[in-house]
């Protein structure tokens, strides 16, 4: 296994035990999805703070705005990963706002 396989491997372990704490604390403990999902965030930009800057610092506007974009191309890659699934399933994939007026128009 290369170390570009071993740090994919492991990054995506670390994802997984992520989503399966937030989906216990979602279903196990009855907390709100979106109350997670901000609190996920919230960690994530803690640590990515933490990561960058260590417990004495913080991020400059030019380093906020540097993590901000990589959440930005991330999540941008993570649609078009999930957009691939679905496609692959044979369905329509359609984005949320487009589906939620679809559903409205039809009421």
């Amino acid at each position: 296994m290369t170390d570009k396989q071993a740090q994919i491997e492991a990054h995506n372990k670390a994802t997984e035990r992520f989503i399966q704490l937030a989906n216990q604390m979602c279903n196990d403990e009855g907390q709100d999805i979106k109350m997670i999902s901000a609190a996920l965030m919230a960690a994530s930009g803690i640590y990515a703070t933490f990561s960058a800057a260590g417990n004495q610092g913080f991020l400059a506007p030019g380093g906020v705005d540097r993590v901000a974009e990589m959440y930005k191309n991330n999540l941008a890659y993570i649609q078009q990963r999930k957009r691939q699934e679905l496609e692959a399933q044979g369905l329509e994939p359609k984005p949320v706002a487009q589906a939620q007026a679809e559903a409205k128009s039809r009421q």
